[in-house]
């Protein structure tokens, strides 16, 4: 199968010729590829029109550019179909979809970057690592595009942390273990490279017992007249890599992250990459300098399948072809493979092209920040990728062939559902259950995570991920940051519930949407675009793809109708073992903008009557109540564009026209948990004028808000709604020290020890 060539150097010639299926098969299984028969029988096709056999840096190419994390084939064709849009409808976008990450309008003068991807298989195998080298990507994708990154986001999904040690499977580690080393990933890249980890989410679910995900997202800032494209600009072109020395970590990533885990992953360690934080930190500097002089064509960073993939995209959106020299790349270690050097994924590398009269500037400002920078090869016109080793010939691939790879069309089945026709019982002790929801590690207070996290270095973080008292701050919907000289901000928020995609990935997925606006909504901010990471099962299995589909479905109808484009995401399948699939994880990355940071509106009360924005129906599907008292089934919450537009655009007009004190969207936990947590920030209670029912507390219906006005206007304030058909009642006043819904009352220190114990008891 594998023919030494009788060159000074490691290359073997893969006798693809002579394979029958079997052959064909095993080749795959040995080389790593991760490539099925059909796709090994077009390669196989490929070369024997060429009058050839590959070399084995060729099919290793192969496999890293045809890998599901690198070429979407199982996504794409209903990404296409339902998802992504017209853009031109949209004149904020400036670019979507192409790019390494999405180019949005802020101002006259600025552009804000945004993307969010997933790093789940390294971080299930090695957390701490995994989690970090993911914050180093998610940068590098934001840096590529000439922004200056500054924010950070971490979604993150486990199985319980009070899981039975005696219940997990071999080659797991337990929640607890995989938390504590993500958060400290997150938190030693973050804070070391100096860039505030300001948003996020936590969420706790047994599905993720033997496959945690860890989501990052980044935004960035850049002038419009400094976005620098993902591609070369022009023939001629010289390739600069620039950053970390190449070695043989992150080896087959992509290849790794497009399959299930198993038991054997934990012998997987060598595809995990490693970061440096501190190479990290001047490369920036280093990047932006020769972005902000105008010396480069394009940049594009070296995430999954490094070298083997980021020359072929390079060269292919350009139109181009490529020659490179794989001999002129520095190495960490000496006797790698060219193939090894090729699909090495080692971090902090970015791949620039320069006009060759611009190299030896290039090169001096790099030198400056002792970043090392190397040319490596030039783009050429005919399409063709080439690689020279020593002096030999051991590449030559067409690039339409390479970045072009492969899409499916994957067969969907509907699972069956489970139809329960029984009422959700009432409970039998109010004051028991909701206390119980408090200290649900789901809603329960993050801030054992967040004060890890460095969330105001560079001093732009307005509204903070904890506001309230110092040091008893409860948690805001959304944060603000402020990019530039001017007022105007940018809010950030996440969401997605996956118990409610679970049990209905459609009107799962439909309601993270709905929160997403809403967070956006209750700070002040005008929701202006989003990205996302779609993070499934094996796409193999047609209850899997059906789980894909339906949430790709809810999403595009969702967003569309709305009126706010998806300019960026990440889809990652495979997130699957033996033993269980993940729930499906739609995880929606928002911004929304905000045109006078003096104006945001914060979590809190204050003091002052309390009204409920929206309506309340039955619908406690996927809810915390339904968890808490172990009922299953129940209908997921329903939503529409058309009704969130109208809520939406009038709670911004209500911030504009009242004074406003405080606001707060409604989501797990129903209005109980909302006010409840509006409560902990200043440590005042709440008096609900009439008898508040379990379905009025506890239903998680979407397009609701909490808001707080001043006394003399709630009747106003309610008005103002109905005269525009929508829905509000005024449900009390904060004061006091003690929570009393009419139903039933808590002393309000009783319940925020509850939320403020709920996680940290299992981590401390």
């Amino acid at each position: 199968m594998f023919k030494k060539v009788n060159i000074p150097f490691e290359l073997y010639e893969v006798e693809l010729d002579k394979a029958d299926d079997d052959a064909l098969l095993k080749i795959s299984e040995i080389m790593g590829l991760g490539l099925n028969l059909e796709e090994m029988k077009l390669i196989q096709r490929y070369f024997k029109k060429k009058g050839r056999n590959p070399y084995d840096i060729e099919l290793q190419s192969l496999g890293q550019a045809w890998s599901e994390h690198c070429c979407y084939k199982s996504s794409k064709y209903f990404l296409k179909q339902f998802l992504l849009d017209d853009y031109s409808r949209y004149p904020q976008v400036i670019s979507a979809i192409k790019e390494d990450a999405g180019v949005v309008e802020f101002d006259e003068e600025h552009a804000y970057v945004i993307k969010i991807e997933s790093h789940n298989h390294p971080s299930a195998i090695e957390p701490y690592g995994g989690a970090a080298t993911g914050i180093g990507g998610i940068i590098r994708d934001v840096l590529c595009m000439g922004a200056q990154p500054i924010a950070l986001i971490d979604p993150l999904f486990f199985a319980d942390l009070d899981t039975p040690y005696e219940k997990l499977p071999k080659g797991v580690r337990h929640p607890q273990y995989l938390l504590s080393g993500v958060v400290a990933g997150i938190r030693d890249y973050g804070n070391r490279v100096g860039i505030p980890t300001v948003s996020g989410m936590v969420f706790f679910d047994e599905s993720y017992l033997t496959n945690c995900i860890v989501n990052v997202g980044c935004v960035g800032i850049v002038k419009k007249n400094k976005i620098v494209p993902s591609r070369a600009g022009n023939v001629g072109d010289i390739f600069v890599l620039v950053g970390g020395k190449t070695g043989r970590d992150g080896i087959h990533g992509v290849t790794f992250a497009s399959a299930e885990l198993s038991e054997e992953s934990e012998e997987e360690r060598s595809a995990v990459q490693l970061g440096n934080p501190i190479v990290k930190e001047p490369l920036i500097h280093a990047c932006l300098e020769v972005v902000e002089k105008g010396l480069i064509t394009g940049m594009k960073d070296l995430g999954g399948g490094g070298l083997s993939c980021v020359v072929g995209e390079m060269a292919f959106s350009a139109g181009f072809g490529a020659e490179i020299h794989l001999d002129k790349v520095p190495l960490k270690e000496e006797g790698m493979a060219p193939w090894e050097i090729w699909v090495s994924e080692s971090q902090e590398r970015m791949m620039l092209t320069v006009k060759p009269e611009k190299v030896d500037e290039v090169l001096y400002v790099f030198q400056k920040w002792d970043i090392p920078a190397s040319v490596i090869g030039k783009t050429t016109d005919d399409r063709i990728l080439r690689i020279f080793y020593k002096g030999h010939k051991i590449y030559e691939i067409d690039i339409e062939f390479i970045v072009g790879a492969v899409e499916y069309c994957r067969s969907h089945t509907a699972k069956p559902t489970v139809k329960t026709e029984q009422e959700i019982p009432e409970p039998k002790d109010f004051k028991a259950v909701f206390l119980k929801m408090l200290s649900h590690p789901n809603v329960a207070c993050k801030d054992w995570i967040i004060r890890q996290y460095d969330h105001e270095v560079r001093a732009s973080t307005v509204l903070k991920p904890l506001q309230g008292r110092v040091n008893f701050e409860t948690h805001g919907d959304a944060v603000v940051m402020k990019p530039t000289k001017s007022n105007r901000g940018l809010s950030i928020a996440v969401a997605v519930n996956p118990w409610m995609t679970k049990l209905d990935p459609y009107w799962g997925t439909a309601s993270a949407f709905d929160e997403l606006i809403r967070n956006l909504i209750a700070v002040n901010s005008r929701p202006h675009s989003f990205v996302d990471c779609l993070n499934f099962g094996n796409p193999e299995k047609p209850e899997r793809m059906w789980e894909f589909v339906e949430c790709v479905k809810a999403l595009g109808w969702m967003a569309k109708n709305f009126g706010i484009p998806c300019v960026s995401g990440n889809v990652s399948f495979y997130n699957e073992t033996k033993y269980s699939a993940i729930a499906p994880t739609p995880t929606l990355l928002g911004i929304g903008i905000v045109e006078d940071i003096s104006k945001v509106k914060e979590s809190y009360f204050s003091g002052g009557a309390v009204v409920l924005v929206g309506e309340t129906s039955d619908e406690f599907g996927g809810s915390l109540y339904s968890k808490i008292i172990g009922f299953e089934g129940g209908k997921v919450p329903r939503t529409s564009p058309e009704k969130l537009r109208a809520y939406s655009s009038a709670m911004l007009q209500s911030f504009r026209e009242f004074k406003v004190k405080a606001c707060h969207d409604v989501s797990e936990g129903g209005i109980a948990v909302a006010i409840a947590e509006m409560s902990f920030g200043l440590g005042i209670g709440f008096n609900a004028t009439r008898k508040l029912d379990f379905l009025e507390l506890f239903s998680e219906s979407n397009t609701r808000w909490i808001v707080e006005v001043e006394e003399t206007e709630v009747e106003d304030y309610i008005d103002f709604m109905k005269e525009k058909g929508l829905r509000s009642e005024h449900l009390g006043f904060s004061e006091g020290d003690e929570l009393n819904f009419g139903s039933f009352s808590c002393d309000l220190s009783e319940a925020e020890k509850a939320w403020r114990t709920g996680m940290s008891r299992f981590l401390t």
